[in-house]
C-alpha cells in the first residue's frame, strides 16, 4: 500500500528546478506552541510560500538540535506531546496544505515505537518521509525496507567532513533528497555561511542525481539567495522556530513565521547578483 507522497515530494522539487529556483523547505517543531500552534505553524509557512515543510518530533536527547529547536523541543514534550500529536500534526497540515510534509525524527523514537509501524502510519497521515540525522546509513535496512513499503522517501544528512565514500554509500540508499548541512555542528542561525556547503553539493552533484537540498545556519533572506543559487533546496528551521518562541502570544508568532516565510520564498527566487 503507498500513499504516493514521496512521488509529491519528488515532483515539487522538480517544478522548483524547472522554475529555475530553489524550494524552500520549512521547519516547525511539532506540539509548539502547542498540538494545534504547530499545525498552524505549518500552514503559516506554507501560506507565505514554503514548497515542502519537516516537522520535527520532540527528543530529549537531540543530536543535531541548537538552543533555539531545543527548547521549543522541551516545551513540547513537558506539554505531554507524543509520537500520536506528531502524527495528528502532520495529517492535519497534509490535508490543509497538500504539501509534502516529512518528520525529522532522531531514530531511538521510531525504534521504540516499531519500525513498520512508525512507517504504516506516517504513510496513512499523508506524510512523504523522514529525515533521520543520527542513523547510520549501515544499520537503516529495516527502516528503508518498511518506507519503501510505504513509499516514504529516506532522506540521510550529510556533513561537510564526510568522506567520499560515504557520500557515495549515504546517497545510493538514501530517496527522495539529500539533506547537506552547511556546516559542522548544530542547527541555529549564524551570521555568515561557510563555503563548505557549496563545496558539499558540489562533491554530492558528482555522485548522484538526487536533489540536494541545505540546512543548518541559514538565517536570513541573503543566506538564503546565496544557498538558493547552488542547491535544489534552502532548508530553514531555527529562525522560523526562534520568531515563535519570540513571540508574545501565537497569533503574533504565527504572523511572524508567515511573513519571514514570504521573505525567505521571494530569497530563493532571487538571482544572485
Amino acid at each position: 500500500m503507498t500513499n504516493g507522497n514521496l512521488r509529491l515530494l519528488t515532483d515539487t522539487l522538480e517544478t522548483a528546478r524547472r522554475e529555475n529556483r530553489a524550494a524552500l523547505v520549512a521547519y516547525v517543531t511539532a506540539g509548539y506552541p502547542s498540538v494545534d500552534g504547530g499545525i498552524a505553524a505549518v500552514e503559516a509557512v506554507v501560506a507565505g510560500g514554503a514548497d515542502i515543510v519537516e516537522v520535527g518530533l520532540p527528543h530529549s536527547d537531540p543530536v543535531i538540535d541548537g538552543p533555539v529547536v531545543q527548547t521549543a523541543a522541551g516545551h513540547a514534550l513537558r506539554a505531554g506531546v507524543r509520537i500520536a500529536d506528531v502524527m495528528r500534526t502532520v495529517r492535519e497540515a497534509y490535508l490543509a496544505t497538500g504539501k509534502p510534509i516529512l518528520v525529522m525524527t532522531y531514530w531511538n523514537p521510531v525504534e521504540r515505537y516499531g519500525v513498520e509501524r512508525f512507517a504504516a502510519e506516517l504513510a496513512a497521515a499523508g506524510g512523504a518521509g523522514c529525515i533521520l540525522p543520527d542513523l547510520p546509513v549501515q544499520e537503516s535496512e529495516a527502516w528503508r525496507r518498511s518506507a519503501a513499503a510505504h513509499d516514504l522517501a529516506t532522506v540521510f544528512v550529510v556533513a561537510p567532513s564526510s568522506t567520499t565514500e560515504r557520500l557515495a554509500e549515504i546517497t545510493s540508499a538514501g530517496t527522495g533528497f539529500v539533506y547537506a548541512a552547511s556546516t559542522m555542528g548544530v542547527t541555529g542561525t549564524r551570521a555568515t555561511l561557510d563555503a563548505a556547503a557549496h563545496t558539499l553539493v558540489q562533491r554530492l552533484r558528482a555522485l548522484t542525481e538526487l536533489p540536494v537540498c541545505v540546512g543548518i545556519g541559514i538565517s536570513d533572506a541573503d543566506a538564503a539567495t546565496q544557498v538558493a543559487s547552488f542547491a535544489d533546496g534552502v532548508i530553514v528551521g531555527s529562525r522560523l522556530v526562534r520568531d515563535l518562541l519570540e513571540a508574545p502570544d501565537p497569533a503574533i508568532g504565527l504572523a511572524a513565521v508567515r511573513a519571514r516565510s514570504t521573505e525567505l520564498a521571494a530569497a530563493v527566487r532571487t538571482p544572485v547578483s
